[in-house]
């Protein structure tokens, strides 16, 4: 599955956890433009993504793990990749 499909996976099952409608974003997009994200057709930029994720009260960073959870051929579990993420990032902030 292509990211772009996985993402809007994600942004679909998150606005529908959340209890919104597409509408529900008009103040930082267009209804069409969340249909196009929620069917892969295009794929937001950073600054999009962080528009969105504070309509869906969701951290960015939750957002993109779900995506990579969906999507993922041989799916790790969210603890399997949280650990993983929180490796990474001591060894990335973390000094020696």
């Amino acid at each position: 599955m292509e990211v772009r499909d996985s993402f809007g996976k994600a942004l679909r099952l998150v606005r529908q956890r959340r209890g919104l409608a597409q509408e529900d974003f008009s103040l930082v997009s267009s209804r069409t433009f969340v249909s196009m994200l929620e069917r892969g057709a295009t794929s937001p930029t950073l600054e999009k993504l962080d528009s969105l994720c504070t309509v869906l009260d969701t951290h960015p960073v939750t957002l993109l793990a779900l995506t990579y959870l969906l999507g993922s051929e041989a799916p790790e579990s969210f603890e399997q990749l949280l650990e993983k993420v929180g490796e990474e990032l001591r060894d990335l902030v973390e000094p020696g």
